[in-house]
């Protein structure tokens, strides 16, 4: 998960409530993708407070692991919990941008990133060169990102709002939006056009629930990440009346049930050779 800052309190809130909730959807498929290799080095791209290093330890013994991240309050919890790290592992944790890695060509075996902010094709095609530049051949590329299909109830609220608005800006945006996330099909060419190979790409689908619009949009799951990567899609796009109809909506719509959002989570493994 890769985007900006974090508030002071953001980092434990991530930790304690969205890695449990929402990250480990995506950690727990692509864990099972991961492929050993003897003195491995795995660069953990967009790390923030270090889910999945323990798990990935557990499967990569005598590693190196480098996790990488824009935001230091974050960096500063990951550093902690690399205190519970086998003795055996090594990790590093280095603020960076994540579109310019400050390593070598060829430095890491494995490379992974989970929900990194990558709206659109421009966004991928430049952060899936970086990759390609960093692993080295015979290494492999992991990531789990939401695919298409992804928080469909709330962009059908959103164009609802537009056809009962006149707001041809939002309809366009949001059909945009959800054009823009890859299938497997789109994913797995851009993947190639990086320079990878045996690309493959598992989907899952998953729901969340919430209680009210209030809980929904209070949750940090909706805050830190869901809201945050929707309007990332939009490109600028103001959401604000849309956002406002879509938490009126929710009441209305689900008074006598939970709202259910969701998320197709891709799987993606790549290698190079």
């Amino acid at each position: 998960m890769i985007p900006g800052e974090l508030g002071p309190s953001d980092a434990a809130i991530l930790e304690t409530f969205v890695v449990p909730r929402y990250l480990r959807l995506f950690g727990d498929v692509v864990l099972e993708s991961i492929l050993p290799a003897e003195g491995a080095k795995l660069l953990h791209l967009g790390c923030r407070t270090g889910y999945p290093e323990l798990e990935v330890a557990e499967r990569l013994s005598m590693a190196n692991l480098v996790g990488l991240d824009p935001a230091p309050r974050a960096l500063e919890l990951a550093r902690t919990k690399a205190q519970l790290l086998p003795v055996t592992t090594r990790v590093d944790h280095v603020v960076g941008d994540p579109f310019s890695v400050p390593y070598e060509d060829q430095s890491f075996s494995h490379a992974l990133s989970l929900c990194p902010p990558i709206p659109g094709h421009d966004a991928r095609r430049r952060l899936f060169a970086e990759l390609g530049r960093l692993v080295a051949p015979s290494g492999q590329i992991l990531l789990g990102l939401p695919m298409r299909g992804s928080f469909q109830e709330l962009l059908d609220l959103f164009r609802e709002h537009a056809l009962k608005n006149d707001a041809g800006d939002i309809a366009k945006a949001t059909d945009t939006a959800a054009l823009n996330r890859p299938n497997p099909e789109s994913i797995t060419e851009e993947l190639e056009a990086a320079g990878f190979d045996d690309v493959d790409v598992e989907v899952v689908r998953a729901s969340l629930s919430w209680k009210s619009a209030r809980d929904f949009f209070e949750d940090p799951v909706t805050r830190l990440l869901i809201l945050p990567d929707l309007e990332a899609h939009f490109d600028g796009v103001d959401l604000t009346r849309a956002l406002k109809y879509a938490r009126e909506a929710i009441d209305r719509y689900w008074s006598e049930s939970d709202f259910e959002l969701t998320v197709v989570i891709g799987c993606v493994s790549g290698r190079r050779y």
